[in-house]
């Protein structure tokens, strides 16, 4: 099941089309990441999946309904974290959390249960008392994220959640991405921080100039960008008695060397691979590791919008 759905979605500026025809599919529960160049249209197609930019053309689709005939009801269902936010800094903590919670019309027995519950899961129940002018920037970004969650959604969109953070809070702010995903939650992340995306992130979408020009998971896109993938093939006896084994089998392409290392270009399927190692192993070669070389997600990235 889909969590998120887009149909020719499209947002024109005056001349400028910023998003244009976008086909985009999140599954229900996915860890989703947006990538893309600066002015990509990233920002612009989460303010239009929360419902705060309308689209010139196309449809949203959340949960299976078409947001654009109901955003009042959709609205619950998603909880927006934007690059940049505001926040009420004469308020405390917790009475941040409230004033959101009121927004949402949540009883007030329940307020309460509800506050105390986010801010254990974002790691701020010793700041309950604090004003949020004293937070640093992490335990702000944190209590954003809480604010997004106040009212239950299950899809959260965080525009650049990570942004500005050093370190080990944006190794906090990974987990607890982590922790939402394991709980049901649909989240979409848009990010610059591509290494961090491909650790987090089970599925990505590529934008560059308002087109998605790849979407799905990240072993998906390798195979679509290289037409194949490259098997490393590390043997510990005659090199080359190894390599013209390999030569001429099915789907195989060009062969490197390197020490006692092959690698092959190979344009088989995981069977076809098991059916290659099998042979080599009953030919008598001796084969100490063998396996797909990952492409990481920069050099994908790059590869597909430097055109």
């Amino acid at each position: 099941m889909l969590a998120v759905e887009t149909r020719g979605l499209s947002r024109r500026y005056g001349k400028l089309l910023a998003v244009d025809d976008m086909n985009l599919q999140v599954p229900a529960g996915a860890l989703f990441g947006l990538i893309g160049p600066n002015g990509a249209g990233k920002t612009t197609t989460l303010r239009m999946l929360a419902g705060l930019l309308e689209p010139t053309s196309g449809d949203i689709v959340i949960g299976g309904h078409v947001a654009n005939h109901d955003w009042r009801l959709l609205r619950r269902q998603i909880g927006y974290m934007p690059d940049f936010f505001g926040v009420y800094e004469d308020m405390l903590v917790w009475e941040y959390l409230d004033f959101f919670g009121r927004c949402y019309d949540l009883p007030a027995a329940r307020r309460g249960q509800v506050i105390d519950e986010l801010l254990e899961l974002v790691d701020l129940t010793g700041k309950r008392e604090a004003y949020v002018q004293t937070l640093s920037r992490g335990m702000r970004q944190r209590l954003c994220l809480a604010h997004a969650l106040v009212h239950d959604p299950q899809v959260l969109l965080l525009d650049e959640p990570a942004s500005g953070l050093d370190p080990r809070a944006r190794v906090e702010m990974r987990e607890l991405l982590r922790e939402l995903g394991a709980m049901g939650k649909t989240v979409i992340v848009s990010s610059h921080i591509l290494t961090e995306l491909a650790e987090l992130c089970d599925s990505v979408g590529i934008i560059e100039k308002g087109r998605l020009v790849a979407s799905g998971p990240v072993a998906q896109i390798t195979r679509q960008v290289h037409e194949g993938h490259t098997l490393s093939i590390q043997v510990l006896s005659d090199l080359d008695a190894a390599q013209e084994a390999v030569r001429g089998w099915r789907g195989v392409g060009a062969i490197f060397s390197d020490g006692d290392v092959l690698e092959v270009e190979f344009l088989g399927d995981d069977q076809a691979a098991a059916d290659l190692l099998a042979a080599l192993v009953s030919q008598g070669v001796r084969v100490a590791s063998f396996g797909q070389v990952t492409s990481d997600l920069e050099e994908i990235f790059l590869r597909l919008t430097s055109e």
